[in-house]
């Protein structure tokens, strides 16, 4: 039997709950296919910087998570090649900039019981979408068949939806990434602070998430020939140990990747999607459009693609609920076309945004990295604070509420 329902949001990461709660906020409803069969909560942390703590308090979730973890109060950059300090900036309550790094399953789970119980549909993978008038028709893997009015796609960087909307897959930005959780029973003793290292043709940083926890990464450019190696675990975590020994960052910060739990180790390639897609691709046809890893896949440099995924659930359910709105001062236009309107208004705010943050984040990254003694001068003696400040000034950004 086939179900019709008004919103289908395909992805239960951060992109397809902050839309679903916006939406539900505003007393819309939404349902939410996920293609696992429990919510994948498990795995690493993420940096929330300044603007997603305003988009968790827009969605009414911000004070319980930051319950749960610590105000970090400075960034501090180091150079891998000699050990010494590059930058350093204190962070202060009363400047109005707040980073925390928060667990990603608490993060999860705190927007999923905020939704009524059958909003998320588990085990419901997408396979094909096709066309029925102003309907979108979604044939799962299951052989159930949905109609929805309207179609948002938060399915990451091989979104189903972006095929269909035609836009191109993200590009392989050269490096790769292992991400890391480390549990310290009797406490870490880190000060909090985020803590990076460049050079060496590697970055790496530490943050803390609470007294007892700290989140890890380390990006370095890869080949084909790591592929196997990012598989294991065991071999990776060692790479990360070797490169960092062979460098000058200190004991303790090596000591926290020795310890992490080898079952949160995650180990991918990075990719991101050409900016000027984002301006004249596709990425809202009709009833159909795409938000978080689907829309602007983006290298993790400056630490924003779950704070704009989170942006992009504000600002979607926003736009989109004027169109299911019953005292809608549009009420003579046809439902769809007041969907259209709001989806394209939706685009429209988020599309010079995600092109902001995915240029700047992948010329940090390319800076971050580099081994050319010309830029790793440059990036000692100069740029290392103008990225410090970068990362910073892209966390002033205001979603406005829902």
């Amino acid at each position: 039997m086939e179900a019709i329902e008004d919103i289908v949001i395909v992805g239960a990461g951060l992109a397809g709950l902050a839309t679903a709660l916006g939406l539900y906020r505003k007393g819309v409803r939404s349902v939410v296919l996920e293609s696992s069969e429990v919510l994948r909560a498990a795995g690493f942390a993420f940096t929330t910087w300044t603007n997603a703590w305003k988009a968790l308090d827009a969605l009414g979730i911000g004070d319980e998570l930051r319950r749960h973890h610590i105000r970090l109060e400075g960034l501090a950059i180091y150079s891998a090649s000699s050990g010494a300090i590059t930058s350093k900036r204190p962070i202060k309550p009363s400047e109005g900039i707040e980073i925390r790094n928060v667990r990603r399953d608490l993060l999860l789970e705190t927007l999923a019981k905020e939704l009524p119980s059958d909003t998320i549909r588990y085990s419901s993978k997408v396979v094909l979408i096709e066309e029925s008038g102003n309907l979108k028709v979604l044939h799962l893997a299951d052989g159930s068949i949905l109609k929805t009015k309207v179609l948002i796609g938060c399915d990451g960087v091989n979104s189903v939806v972006s095929r269909w909307l035609g836009l191109k897959k993200p590009s392989f930005a050269g490096r790769s990434a292992t991400r890391g959780f480390t549990n310290f029973p009797d406490g870490h003793g880190f000060s909090p602070e985020f803590v990076q290292y460049f050079g060496e043709g590697f970055r790496a940083g530490t943050l803390p998430c609470d007294e007892k926890s700290i989140y890890w990464f380390f990006t370095w450019f890869s080949s084909s020939k790591d592929n196997e190696m990012e598989k294991d675990a065991t071999k990776m975590r060692q790479f990360v140990i070797t490169k960092m020994k062979e460098a000058n960052v200190p004991q303790n910060f090596i000591e926290v990747v020795e310890r992490s739990d080898m079952s949160g180790l995650v180990s991918s390639p990075l990719r991101f999607r050409w900016p000027l897609e984002l301006l004249w691709g596709n990425v809202c046809k009709g009833n159909v459009t795409v938000a978080g890893d689907a829309l602007h896949p983006m290298t993790p440099d400056l630490g924003q693609g779950g704070c704009s995924a989170l942006e992009d659930g504000v600002v979607l359910a926003r736009c989109l609920a004027e169109a299911f709105k019953e005292d809608n001062n549009e009420g003579a236009k046809e439902e769809h076309v007041r969907i259209r309107s709001g989806l394209e208004k939706y685009v429209a705010e988020r599309k010079w945004r995600g092109f902001d943050l995915v240029t700047t984040a992948y010329v940090l990254g390319t800076l971050q990295q580099s081994d050319n003694p010309f830029i790793s001068f440059l990036r000692e003696k100069v740029l290392a604070g103008i990225m410090a400040r970068t990362l910073i000034k892209k966390s002033y950004y205001d979603c406005g509420m829902i």
